[in-house]
């Protein structure tokens, strides 16, 4: 069975709304059936079949538009709760794009995982949605084939007929059928890791999130992004997930895994492909990595918009690349100061400014490219990192958002529709927060969905 994180809240929703019709109609037969004798001939009619419609309702153009003095009036109860610790946010229509509320909106703070939404922005504006990653199997040595990595962190350990971490992800068995398939003689396996520069971890990483299963070593093949426990949400990550996957391969040739080599970074090889498999399409990817905020996709994925602007495929590249085509498409990225694309460094930083118009252009019409976002970000109370989140209050269901969250720092940038129908977008950081910091927090933004601030 696929693990719950795959259930998307439309789909769950609409689906319950179903099951329930049904359910009503079959108890409403089985009353009917019982109060009927034997001796009765008369059958009530069947009810007709249950269905469900839904649709997307829009908002209405006319909804009244909170004033900031009205929005400020209403925020400053939330504001005054020293949990949020340094706090600063930023606050905008979404249909004009004013400004209506802004304290500290200039100044770089630790993003945490909010930082993925300029890797995501970054990689629509630069990259094709259909774009995939290809995993190659070579040969330049009779005897020996190369795993050459593609960047490719889906690619899974899980055999044929079981589910994998990532959806329609490839695997190492059909790799390893392919090659035998081609009549080649394996007797030893070595793995290409030249498609990414640089080192493997960030700076601002603790090497203990590997073990803690927020991380690993960043390399462009892996498999299941790195967990030792495809499935499993408590999984550890691997600290050589290049090597594993290697040795995965071995295992599946009949190959001793003990003889399995890693090239040097600086090696290539350019051999007779005997195999190949291709990653999930780049949306795909793009709404694992923001739903379950994953880091390993966000590096690798950052990697790609690297490449795109030819730039080296490594930390570094990746981090100027993404906030190159930002910049390139107008957001302010006054103060961004970036050393991953997944916002784990906890010497990452932006502003409230930059998160803001990101999500204002999302729902605007100034980038129609960067439109996705509105579908990629978690619902409150409903799917991924939110769906736990909001479930009392009125915010959910009418708040989107990603998440962020490292020690003492708690982020959300967004957008909501408020209980006039008129569209906002936020984003919110908290840094040096208190022990109910995140909690803080959410009051702060479920506030945006029950205020009346037109006045």
């Amino acid at each position: 069975m696929r693990p719950t994180r795959w259930q998307r809240s439309t789909y769950v929703v609409v689906g319950a709304a179903v099951a329930l019709l049904v359910a009503a109609v079959v108890a409403a037969a089985a009353v009917v059936a019982s109060r009927q004798t034997g001796d009765e001939v008369a059958v009530e009619p069947a009810p007709p079949p249950a269905t469900a419609e839904p649709e997307v309702v829009p908002v209405s153009t006319d909804a009244a538009a909170p004033t900031p003095r009205g929005l400020a009036r209403v925020l400053a109860p939330v504001l005054a709760d020293p949990n949020l610790g340094r706090f600063t946010g930023r606050i905008t229509d979404a249909m004009t794009g004013e400004e209506l509320w802004a304290l500290g909106a200039g100044i770089p703070m630790q993003p945490a995982s909010t930082n993925k939404l300029l890797t995501a922005a970054a990689a629509l504006l630069a990259l094709d949605r259909e774009d995939r990653l290809t995993t190659r199997v070579v040969s330049d040595t009779p005897g020996t084939v190369v795993l050459v990595g593609g960047g490719d962190q889906t690619l899974s350990a899980a055999p044929r007929g079981q589910e994998s971490w990532y959806r329609d992800a490839a695997r190492i068995v059909d790799l390893a059928d392919q090659v035998r398939r081609s009549g080649f003689a394996v007797n030893r396996v070595q793995v290409d890791v030249s498609a990414y520069a640089g080192p493997t971890m960030a700076v601002g990483w603790d090497p203990l999130d590997i073990d803690g299963g927020d991380i690993a070593p960043i390399e462009p093949v892996m498999l299941d992004g790195g967990r030792t426990q495809p499935v499993s949400v408590e999984s550890r990550r691997s600290k050589t997930p290049a090597l594993d996957a290697g040795r995965a391969l071995a295992v599946a040739l009949g190959v001793d895994p003990n003889t399995v080599t890693v090239l040097p970074r600086d090696r290539s090889v350019d051999g007779t492909e005997i195999a190949s498999v291709q990653s999930p399409p780049l949306m795909q990817r793009l709404r694992d990595m923001m739903n379950f905020s994953d880091n390993v996709m966000a590096e690798s994925i950052g990697r790609e918009v690297a490449v795109a602007l030819n730039r080296p495929a490594s930390f570094d590249g990746a981090a100027r690349s993404v906030l190159a085509t930002l910049d390139d498409a107008g957001i302010d990225i006054s103060g961004a100061r970036l050393f991953d694309s997944s916002g784990l460094s906890v010497d990452d930083r932006l502003t409230a400014l930059t998160l803001d118009e990101i999500v204002t252009a999302a729902v605007g019409d100034s980038a129609p490219a960067l439109r996705p976002l509105v579908d990629l970000v978690p619902i409150a109370g409903g799917s991924g990192t939110l769906s736990n989140r909001y479930l009392d209050t009125a915010a959910a269901g009418y708040l989107r958002g990603k998440t962020g969250s490292l020690t003492g720092t708690n982020t959300l940038t967004g957008f909501v529709t408020d209980k006039s129908g008129r569209v906002l977008t936020f984003a919110l950081m908290s840094n040096d927060a208190g022990p109910t910091g995140r909690t803080a927090l959410d009051a702060f933004a479920a506030t945006l969905r029950s205020c009346g601030c037109a006045a």
